[in-house]
């Protein structure tokens, strides 16, 4: 799981669509809210035939060790192991369906990466900023309907006093030393940035690559400091991006901390075998899985992705699957498109903030 980088606001929804057909809250076990969809033909994905939809396949075969759980996609994960062509595939056992919200058919897609961070084991003047694992005192709540007030708070809590509390807040655990640390790096605000992805790499100091992964999180709502330098004018609103708000955090240092205490989230690691992974708890494929919004999108559900470059304005238009979630991907039409490892990943994720569209190719059987 991941709390992604929404360094802009989630507006930016244009068009209009007739509505079609309602997509039923039982399309997955796990939807809350009706989603309005309209049936469409493959030969209206711009680009999907030119697509690799061998490579779709194979990703979505992944995802199918997971998702095979779910009814939906029980028989065709089943078919998926007897077919290497992913044109035959998909056109076979599935409808596509484009998403549609009341303003019509564009949402916004924005981008998460992997990043590297530097570290080390041993705290020291260079390495001094822990990368904590999920704390002791840190609770799930069970009930549910008895502590309905934890809803906000994705039912995190600690006990005090025999009571459920919140959990600590970003600002009151970077001031406590009460927690477990896997290592200690270099940087703050790739610490805070590595949060959002939700996942990482990190290089210590005697050569050992050590993978990050998502562990838990305190419960508190993410925040998109993105919208708050928009606010107080520190940027505009076509300034924002990973890299312009880093840069403005690091030429003002006096402010880093009190901005970056605005996304009271905080996320909790664990060191993996694995790269990213996402929620579905499958290997994020780069230019291959999507986060999404669960009441909208079932994880493990194709989507044929209709985007632009942010850098070339060149299109994406891909077949992805849904592997992900995080706490600022919330909407009908609304995705983030994971970039992958490295420095183009980080510039290309940086940047993305595009208009596109959503066709969930919907099981036939």
């Amino acid at each position: 799981m991941k709390h992604y980088l929404l360094i802009l606001l989630s507006f930016i929804i244009l068009g209009c669509s007739n509505k079609e057909q309602t997509l039923p809250t039982d399309l997955t076990q796990e939807s809350t809210t009706k989603t309005d969809v309209i049936k469409t033909e493959f030969e209206n994905l711009n680009g999907f035939y030119d697509d690799d939809l061998d490579l779709a396949l194979d990703v979505f075969k992944e995802a199918c060790t997971k998702s095979i759980k779910k009814d939906m996609f029980k028989q065709v994960c089943e078919n998926s192991q007897y077919y290497n062509n992913g044109q035959v595939f998909f056109t076979k056992y599935f409808t596509p369906k484009v998403l549609v919200s009341n303003s019509g058919d564009k949402g916004l897609i924005t981008g998460y990466f992997e990043p590297l961070l530097y570290g080390s084991r041993i705290k020291d003047e260079i390495y001094k900023y822990p990368v904590y694992k999920t704390p002791k005192d840190l609770v799930t709540i069970k009930n549910k309907k008895r502590y309905p007030n934890f809803k906000r708070l994705r039912y995190k809590a600690k006990i005090r006093n025999g009571k459920y509390v919140p959990y600590d807040s970003r600002e009151q655990i970077e001031n406590s030393n009460n927690f477990e640390v896997i290592c200690y790096v270099s940087d703050p605000i790739d610490l805070f940035f590595m949060q959002i992805q939700g996942s990482g790499r990190v290089l210590l100091d005697n050569g050992e690559t050590i993978n990050i992964g998502y562990a838990n999180q305190n419960g508190r709502k993410y925040f998109a400091i993105g919208k708050y330098l928009i606010e107080e004018e520190y940027l505009t609103k076509e300034e924002v991006s990973l890299q312009s708000i880093k840069e403005f955090l690091q030429l003002n240092p006096s402010k880093m901390q009190d901005i970056m205490n605005l996304n009271k989230s905080y996320v909790f690691f664990h060191e993996s075998e694995n790269s990213a992974t996402g929620s579905l708890n499958v290997p994020l494929v780069a230019k291959r899985n999507i986060a999404v919004d669960r009441n909208y999108i079932p994880l493990g559900m194709p989507v044929f992705l209709e985007t632009f470059n942010p850098k070339t304005k060149e299109p994406i238009n891909k077949l992805v699957v849904a592997a992900d979630t995080g706490g600022a991907i919330k909407g009908e039409i609304r995705a983030d498109y994971f970039t992958g490892f490295g420095k183009e990943a980080k510039e290309l994720a940086g940047l993305m903030k595009e208009e596109g569209r959503l066709h969930m190719l919907i099981p036939k059987i």
